[in-house]
């Protein structure tokens, strides 16, 4: 793998171009209002994020970033706190200049991953992505870079080893790796291991991520965490950016701001940690082999979603929109030609589910049920101990 910053006339080159770019001579000290080189964020006596990179600390460097960040805006127009906002790494990658900044943005009480890069002479943020877990973007590890050449990532100090989708170390120079092989639309394993520090006393041997591919559009964030590794085993086989698609479980349930949704912003389905996946019966479609129906659950920032996967004997998996968690989930399955209604809940000897007469099940089973969804709204219920809870389910259009 190629080195991630290249000493010598490369670098010469970059701070000729920073020269120009801010039309002023080199400068020795960062100027009031530029960002912070590296983020004040400790473990005990370690920097977890030290400035690094060839052109760290660079004063022409850091102000021609810090003008970029400051000109760039969210999907919702707010834009950046310069002042509890730091620039992680910055040199050269792939033949071009790269800035890597830690970005607060306090309207949305968000932090962005922001890559900063030059384009005939001038900065500019070309790659944005939202760390939408409610800690922020510097407690993590291990970031996710997108570039020509495919992924890198960015590891903190605390970071001993890092392992590539293939279970092999990664070279690592300054923090950031070489390219790594991930796949545009599968999740792949990535495993931070991380030295002993006050906060981690035995340090932690497996610190387990999942990349959901390099096909994951910005600002999605593609990191998700996988303590358990059950992530893994419930995105085994499937289309990640189908799952990220509009109606895929990913990407299906819009954020709201104030009073609407945002289209360009992190879906508020999107994943953020416990990935997991349990089978919940079989389903046979048109007289054919019987595939397995699951049901995914993940962690997001809006609280649990869920959504059911079909896996046909052979055949490609159909995965339904998300729903919020509740104590009955009702998915459209989007069979082709022939959408159905997945009803799930936690059966016992209190709970009784009710549909229109005339129904038919095609799956019946305690906790499970499937029906044909027609043009009309199909409405059930789920009687429980103290409740009952109503759901409506209409066939896309």
């Amino acid at each position: 793998m190629a080195p991630a910053r290249r000493p010598g006339r490369t670098v010469a080159a970059l701070l000729a171009l920073l020269t120009t770019v801010t039309a002023c001579g080199p400068v020795a000290d960062r100027q009031p209002g530029d960002l912070r080189a590296g983020y004040d964020s400790r473990d005990g006596s370690l920097t977890v994020w030290p400035a690094r990179g060839a052109l760290a600390g660079n004063a022409e460097m850091t102000a021609a970033v810090t003008a970029a960040v400051r000109d760039w805006r969210s999907p919702v127009d707010d834009q950046v706190h310069l002042p509890s906002s730091g620039v992680l790494w910055a040199g050269e990658v792939d033949g071009a200049p790269l800035a890597l900044v830690a970005a607060s943005v306090p309207g949305e009480s968000a932090s962005w991953l922001l890559q900063v890069t030059a384009r005939d002479g001038r900065y500019a943020v070309t790659h944005a992505t939202e760390y939408t877990d409610p800690g922020y973007l510097v407690y993590s590890d291990v970031l996710p870079v997108r570039t020509a050449e495919g992924r890198r990532y960015l590891v903190s100090a605390r970071v001993q080893r890092v392992l590539g989708p293939d279970g092999r170390a990664l070279a690592v120079t300054d923090g950031l790796s070489g390219p790594v092989g991930v796949p545009a639309c599968a999740a792949v394993p990535v495993t931070a291991t991380l030295r002993a520090t006050e906060s981690l006393p035995r340090g932690r041997a497996t610190d387990r991520l999942l990349d959901l591919g390099t096909g994951t559009e910005a600002p999605r964030y593609p990191l998700v965490r996988d303590e358990a590794g059950s992530g893994r085993r419930a995105l085994a086989g499937l289309d990640t950016c189908s799952l990220a698609g509009e109606d895929g479980p990913f990407g299906s349930v819009r954020r709201r701001v104030g009073d609407r949704e945002s289209r360009d912003s992190v879906p508020a389905s999107w994943p953020m940690a416990k990935l997991a996946v349990r089978t919940v019966g079989e389903l046979a479609v048109g007289g054919g082999q019987p595939g397995e129906v699951q049901q995914l659950t993940w962690e997001t920032a809006d609280g649990t979603m869920t959504a059911v996967v079909y896996r046909p004997a052979g055949g490609t998996p159909v995965a339904s929109p998300a729903d919020r968690a509740a104590p009955l989930q009702a998915y459209v399955l989007p069979l082709p030609g022939r959408p159905l209604a997945v009803l799930t809940w936690r059966s016992n000897r209190e709970t009784s589910l009710s549909t229109p007469p005339g129904t038919p099940r095609l799956v019946d089973r305690p906790g499970l049920a499937v029906l044909p969804l027609g043009a009309d709204r199909l409405t059930v219920s789920l009687a429980t101990a103290d409740k009952t809870h109503y759901r409506s389910l209409t066939a896309p259009g």
